[in-house]
């Protein structure tokens, strides 16, 4: 039985499981132990039948009477197995349910932070091997220990009451057998936790192939995908091998152990029987047939240490590595909170400075950022790849940890609102439209209550962002179940169900990171133009490479590397800023090479 924090408050939770358990199987052990002793009295029952010391109907008699007391116990056994599976299984499979969901759980509460440093493959290797590992440790594992350990000693008791010369033979393989164990079980689980590294490195390449099999299509690489995942393959292979060759390096040690002790028992017994036979206390066949029943019996407490070394070595690799992923610290959190009525949309930048967790303290990814934005203004956001601009939406959307007062919400420093109400107020469109597998119904009413979810309201959004025709012509319409991230439709499909998605929540501050790049000038045109009809008095923050995006907004802010280089509309930059006059004209000339 393993124990660790995330462990020992549901032991405590789900003691009467498992102590009813524990109880019905002592009583099926004690109930066992009775059998060897009736087979070995009707075996002197018949040696004195067959040597004339007792009837023909004393014999019937006494059969009769050890038949009906071992349809007792066997109904007793029955009943019990049944008893302490319903417990302590039962109390393992609600245990891992329930390490997994606060698994999930917490995985959704970590930061941005926590996701760029971990594989997606490597973390579904977590929540189905390692839990299973540990589910086996907590269930069987407790099992195999309670009942080794009981009916180990009860057995042990047994034979030496039969006979104590030959039960202290005994000793000296059970000692090998505890050195074997605790020698091999740590290698076991070093192995082990290689086992589940090599495999979580497998699903990490077959996620990412999986998911992005398009590329590897389009640039003819699968021969390469083929013998990455070959490797990965192999190494879980190799690594898978290591361990089981250990497990069967032990079980072959306990093995042989046993058959070597069942034979000198069988040779030992047989010459006892002759040496005291005729003597006031004789050891008879009767005894000798017990006492290899209860040898039987022994065999599995025996045989159960190498299972219960194997068991425990996995159980314990996989907490170690859960408790890493429960353990780890949560970066956004609420302090202090103050909660507004009603969010209406001003937003102030106020000389900010940020860099990433990971990051040096001075490498800023955004420096000094000032500027505001007034509720129910729509904003631009220009700059090149790289320049800071969807660090400013993560900022908003509070994925990150900021100094006081650098961002402000309606006059309150954004680290005193508590995130689920700034994230509630703030509609968002990503870069990617990312979409889950889902109906396209679905995706759309993601942010909407579900008593709010009204097809009307579904259909409205989706024809404000020019996606309804193109929904309407799938077969099942808005009931389309789509791939994986959205595989089914195409960039701009995707890209326009993402903002009828965050449409559908109708905030007060809508982001919309580059959300319309997929799409030709002429469909941008009519979203724009549905947007601001429909967005008026609430606040728009629309990031973009394209000036055709921003032109029309109240205001422009160009970044660069980090730093706001102007504030103004699209005239006003015009007129004074080089950096974005220069934006102006190579898009101009892109236009006129496209259409040349």
């Amino acid at each position: 039985m393993i124990f660790s924090k995330v462990l020992n408050k549901y032991y405590i939770k789900f003691a009467p499981l498992f102590i009813i358990g524990i109880v019905a199987l002592l009583v099926v052990d004690i109930a066992q132990l009775e059998v060897p002793l009736i087979i070995g009295d009707l075996v002197d029952n018949l040696e004195l039948y067959r040597a004339g010391d007792i009837t023909t109907e004393q014999a019937i008699d006494h059969v009769h009477s050890m038949v009906w007391t071992m349809v007792i116990i066997s109904a007793l056994i029955v009943a019990g197995r049944f008893t302490w599976r319903i417990g302590i299984m039962g109390a393992s499979r609600r245990i891992a349910f329930e390490v997994r969901d606060d698994m999930f759980e917490h995985s959704l509460r970590l930061s941005n932070r926590f996701y760029s440093e971990r594989k997606v493959g490597g973390l579904m290797a977590l929540f189905i091997n390692d839990i299973e590992a540990l589910r086996r440790a907590v269930g069987p594992g407790l099992l195999m220990v309670v009942d080794a350990l009981f009916l180990g000693v009860l057995v042990f008791w047994r034979m030496y009451t039969i006979d104590a010369r030959m039960t202290l033979i005994l000793v000296l393989p059970l000692v090998l057998l505890a050195l074997s164990g605790i020698l091999i079980g740590n290698r076991m689980r070093r192995r082990f936790r290689d086992a589940q590294k090599a495999f979580e490195d497998l699903s990490d390449v077959v996620q990412e192939s999986l998911s992005g099999i398009t590329v590897i299509k389009a640039f003819v690489k699968e021969r390469l995908e083929i013998k990455h995942f070959l490797k990965a393959n192999q190494n879980t292979k190799d690594k898978n091998i290591k361990f089981v060759r250990m497990q069967m390096t032990l079980q072959v040690i306990v093995r042989a152990i046993v058959s070597l002790v069942f034979v000198l028992m069988i040779a030992y017994g047989t010459n006892l029987v002759s040496a005291t036979a005729g003597s006031a206390d004789p050891f008879t066949i009767g005894d000798l047939v017990a006492f290899l029943s209860y040898f039987s019996m022994l065999i599995w407490p025996m045989m159960a240490i190498s299972m219960i070394i194997n068991v425990y070595s996995r159980g314990k690799a996989s907490i170690q590595r859960i408790e890493g992923i429960l353990n780890e610290p949560v970066d956004i959190v609420d302090e202090n909170t103050v909660t507004i009525d009603e969010i209406k949309g001003d937003i102030t930048f106020n000389h900010l400075y940020f860099s990433y967790p990971d990051a040096d303290d001075e490498d800023y990814v955004l420096k000094d950022i000032s500027f505001e934005i007034k509720a129910g203004q729509t904003v631009g956001i220009l700059g090149r790849t790289g320049s800071g601009k969807t660090s400013i939406v993560d900022l908003l959307l509070r994925l990150y940890n900021l100094d006081d007062n650098q961002l402000l919400i309606d006059g309150v420093d954004i680290m005193r609102l508590p995130f689920k109400q700034v994230r509630e107020n703030i509609g968002y469109v990503p870069q990617d439209g990312f979409l889950f597998s889902d109906t396209i119904k679905n995706n759309i009413a993601l942010g909407v209550a579900d008593e709010h979810r009204h097809m009307d309201h579904i259909q409205e959004v989706a024809e404000l962002s020019d996606v309804h025709d193109n929904i309407v012509q799938f077969k099942e319409g808005y009931n389309t179940v789509i791939g994986e991230r959205g595989v089914t439709l195409s960039g701009g499909q995707k890209q326009r169900v993402s903002i009828a998605r965050a449409l559908a929540k109708n905030p007060p501050i809508l982001i919309m990171d580059d959300s319309v790049s997929a799409v030709d000038t002429s469909t941008e045109e009519k979203i724009l133009k549905n947007l601001k009809k429909i967005r008026e008095g609430k606040t728009t923050i629309m990031i973009a490479h394209r000036i055709s995006t921003v032109k029309n907004a109240d205001k422009i802010v160009i970044i660069d590397e980090g730093k706001v280089l102007d504030v103004g509309t699209h005239e006003e930059l015009e007129q004074r800023c080089e950096f974005y006059r220069d934006l102006v004209e190579r898009q101009q000339l892109e236009d006129e090479v496209e259409v040349a």
